[in-house]
């Protein structure tokens, strides 16, 4: 990293055609298995997953086929409830200040995946903590569930300073990138009510 270079915050997900990141009662098992995707060098961009307390509950941490991921990844949870000394693997962190966010984004290393969960993700976003959202849309409908944001109504008129890349992941996800510091809103609106 360079000198006064900040590490990225960067929000990836998968999410549904009509916006869901995970079925009614949390399942992720919509998500297309694609062997067109290298996760190992999906993981390699990172070396800090942050998360809230469901998506590190729900972690494979000692799976036989995903374990690995996340072997030699710092794990920082946002939890009001979990115990350090009880989750030994992880930093549990019970307010996510800015401070505590800029400290982190300082600090040397590789860029900072805000893993999973659709409430953390609006909080940072709000604060102004969200460089990058990254979405992989799988083909399917799921009519309900864990929206991965909830829209505020869309502005008069809308602007967007960088146009959104947009690029295929494996053989069965489309990646649409957007810098989140450029009017964010704008751009989920013109993809999910366009």
């Amino acid at each position: 990293m360079k000198e006064n270079q900040k590490r990225r915050i960067r929000y990836q997900v998968a999410c549904s055609l009509d916006g869901y990141i995970a079925g009614p009662n949390g399942e992720v098992n919509w998500i297309p298995d694609d062997p067109g995707i290298d996760f190992s060098v999906l993981f390699a961009q990172f070396d800090t997953l942050l998360m809230g307390r469901r998506t590190y509950e729900a972690l494979p941490l000692d799976d036989p086929t995903y374990g690995h991921l996340y072997a030699d990844k710092e794990l920082i949870v946002f939890s009001r409830t979990l115990r350090p000394e009880t989750h030994p693997r992880a930093t549990i962190v019970a307010e996510l200040t800015p401070t505590y966010l800029e400290q982190l984004r300082l600090q040397p290393g590789k860029d900072i995946w805000l893993f999973g969960g659709g409430e953390l993700f609006r909080s940072l976003l709000e604060l102004g903590f969200v460089d990058t959202v990254e979405l992989a849309v799988a083909p399917i409908l799921l009519g309900g569930g864990h929206s991965f944001f909830a829209l505020p109504r869309a502005p008069a008129a809308p602007e967007i300073a960088r146009p959104a890349t947009v690029c295929t992941v494996g053989h069965r996800a489309l990646k649409l990138c957007c810098d989140a510091r450029r009017r964010v809103t704008t751009f989920l609106h013109m993809i999910f009510y366009a």
